[in-house]
């Protein structure tokens, strides 16, 4: 099923939303307005290519973060359908409601137990064909950082490859089931808490994924594991500095 309207050329992209994102809401839109219902099968991949301007590599990625979520199924060979609602499944993060540096701090909290336990457990287990997905996505956020263009999509991707290197399916969804609201600056200017350039702070963010993409390589779970947690770890302390200051001046006010 396809909406009422569908463009003749594909929309301009804005730079701050992740292409992947967009397809995930645009599914989530249509269940939710009621023009997909559970049963339906989802457009093609060539459809939703050509309805939201997007290759068919952020299609795959959207429908696998769809499949994680428990919203579609996808059968072989046929094609893509809307799932039951699952009112069993409890556990729940609505994208909408991290809006206030708390929210993501909670995220970040989540995320240190789990990510760091990953990049351990990547470090013991990674393949040949891990370690190239890991420096391939660290050349196109480097790339990306010379070039200023926007950098969340491969942010997010260095992190789901990291899950995926541990050869544990719970850890992939996990991820894929979080998408973009891994990247804190999704949400806030994470840059300005720390009084720093966009461009300063993005290429300390690429030398700590560097740090750990090396630990993983070389097969050291304890740095790797170290260096997943430092990295995180900074992004709160930064959050939660910015949180006091904020507080501070609501007191004295």
């Amino acid at each position: 099923m396809l909406p009422p309207s569908t463009p003749s050329a594909p929309p301009r992209r804005r730079r701050s939303r992740s292409l992947t994102q967009e397809v995930v809401d645009g599914v989530l839109a249509q269940i939710k307005a009621g023009e997909l219902k559970a049963g339906d099968r989802l457009p093609t991949e060539s459809e939703l290519m050509h309805l939201l301007g997007v290759s068919r590599t952020v299609v795959r990625e959207g429908i696998s973060r769809l499949q994680a979520a428990g919203v579609v199924e996808t059968r072989h060979g046929i094609g893509s359908f809307v799932l039951e609602p699952d009112l069993r499944a409890n556990f729940h993060i609505d994208p909408n409601d991290i809006v206030t540096i708390h929210d993501v701090l909670d995220v970040l909290q989540l995320r240190q137990s789990m990510e760091s336990a990953a990049a351990g457990i990547a470090a013991l287990k990674r393949t040949q064909h891990d370690i190239d997905a890991l420096n391939t996505v660290l050349e196109e956020f480097q790339q990306l950082l010379e070039s200023s263009k926007e950098t969340v999509d491969a942010d997010f991707r260095f992190h789901l490859a990291i899950a995926q290197a541990t050869g544990n399916r719970y850890f992939v969804e996990f991820m894929s089931y979080l998408g973009q609201m891994v990247i804190p600056r999704t949400r806030i200017n994470t840059a300005s808490l720390g009084k720093e350039t966009q461009a300063r702070y993005l290429r300390r963010v690429h030398n700590e994924h560097q740090e750990i993409a090396s630990a993983i390589i070389d097969q050291n779970p304890l740095l790797a594991s170290q260096a997943m947690e430092r990295h995180l770890s900074k992004s709160a302390e930064r959050l939660r500095a910015s949180l006091e200051t904020k507080e501070t001046a609501t007191q004295d006010a």
